[in-house]
């Protein structure tokens, strides 16, 4: 079953991925694919019920009217959640006042360890404009789903310092909740900020 789950979570992360690099070459080809999203045949993102750093319960409509930037990773990370996490702050510095409109979110996919208290540890790391969002197995389980996210726990003999393996892009949401854009792994803040400074511009 666990394999079952991986490869539909990789299927589903090679479709974003092919929508990504179609946005990345083709913008007018990836303009239909995003009619096609919203038709149902391909979707990203949807509703979910969280709680954020400061432990008050949030979901998709708490930030109705922004820009979500998600990015799915965990505390824990030795390395590239640090970096994209960065990135990310680095890139908002450089939006200047558009930066307001955007809202960058951290969605763990260790809850067992990422407690509300230990995001608002992380998060302030960053940027204090980053908001940390966990919630229960099951919860964080069900927004992987909806944003085609794969995770899984890396086998480990001891359980207190165990890795996760996971999917690493940040997923651009429009102020009406649709799917705008995917941003691979290893963009510059300034590649970062030069897109969503055209997304937002454009809208």
């Amino acid at each position: 079953m666990i394999r079952i789950i991986r490869i539909v979570a990789i299927a589903g992360l090679a479709l974003v991925a092919f929508a990504w690099a179609v946005a990345w070459v083709r913008p007018d080809l990836y303009a239909s694919l995003r009619g096609t999203a919203a038709s149902g045949a391909v979707s990203v993102g949807g509703p979910f019920s969280l709680t954020d750093h400061t432990g008050r319960a949030v979901s998709e409509q708490t930030y109705r009217g922004k820009w979500m930037l998600v990015y799915f990773g965990y505390t824990f990370c030795p390395d590239i959640c640090p970096t994209e996490l960065q990135t990310v702050a680095n890139a908002l510095d450089q939006l200047g006042p558009m930066a307001d409109q955007v809202v960058p979110l951290f969605i763990t996919i260790d809850p067992a360890r990422d407690t509300a208290a230990a995001l608002a540890d992380y998060v302030k790391l960053f940027d204090t404009r980053l908001i940390g969002l966990t919630g229960s197995e099951a919860q964080i389980a069900a927004v992987a789903r909806e944003y085609r996210v794969y995770y899984a726990k890396a086998t480990s003999k001891d359980s207190d310092s165990y890795l996760m393996d996971h999917s690493s892009f940040l997923y651009l949401m429009g102020p009406d909740g649709t799917f705008r854009a995917l941003f691979r792994q290893g963009l510059s803040p300034e590649e970062l900020a030069k897109a969503l400074r055209a997304r937002i511009a454009g809208a």
